[in-house]
């Protein structure tokens, strides 16, 4: 039964910092409220972020970041590329037997492969720090980019769910993905992500 199943332990219990060849990941702070709610108050990607609000607004940030501090596990970063925040990336813990990733970039970032580097140094982080066997995600089937990243990372699609989206006010199909630890080690080559303890 998932209730007898004990939460993810983490190995090393303090703040990081993840770098990766162009990214910085690092916790947000209050001090990155209007920088968030400036990139996430684009309908394009509430429309494919299922727990994003649309209008987007500082309260969201507020209240999106300090969620974040409360969080022992520490697995919510904000992207930075050359010191400015470019967008989001995390694991989900809600259910701890089926951690997912998430990730959402600002519009003036996509196509760029920001969202490929910055969720493999998220899941090279997950699964070097957490006793877990798996991950998933999920990608609306209308959003064959983030798809694409998905499948970068090694994901493997399982199949195609319902999922509510708060932005839309409905429910839209969305593909779903695992990765599995056995398959994140082999590709594991990928090693362009770094981390530095704060």
């Amino acid at each position: 039964m998932l209730q007898d199943i004990p939460p993810p332990t983490l190995r090393e219990a303090s703040p990081c910092v993840l770098e990766t060849e162009r990214l910085m990941l690092r916790r947000p702070t209050l001090a990155d409220v209007k920088a968030i709610a400036r990139l996430a108050n684009d309908r394009r990607i509430a429309e494919n972020t299922r727990r994003l609000p649309h209008p987007y607004h500082e309260d969201h940030a507020i209240e999106f970041v300090r969620g974040t501090a409360s969080d022992d596990r520490g697995t919510a970063f904000l992207i930075e590329k050359d010191f400015a925040p470019i967008g989001i990336v995390g694991v989900d813990w809600g259910e701890a037997a089926t951690p997912e990733l998430g990730y959402w970039l600002g519009v003036e970032h996509w196509g760029q492969g920001f969202g490929t580097e910055a969720a493999r140094a998220a899941i090279d982080f997950t699964f070097e720090e957490f006793d877990v066997e798996h991950l998933l995600a999920g990608a609306r089937v209308t959003n064959p980019t983030s798809r694409n990243i998905l499948e970068k990372c090694g994901f493997q699609w399982s199949g195609v769910e319902l999922h509510r989206f708060e932005a839309l006010g409905s429910s839209a199909p969305v593909d779903r993905f695992r990765l599995t630890r056995s398959v994140w080690s082999s590709l594991k080559n990928w090693a362009s992500s770094t981390r530095r303890e704060r």
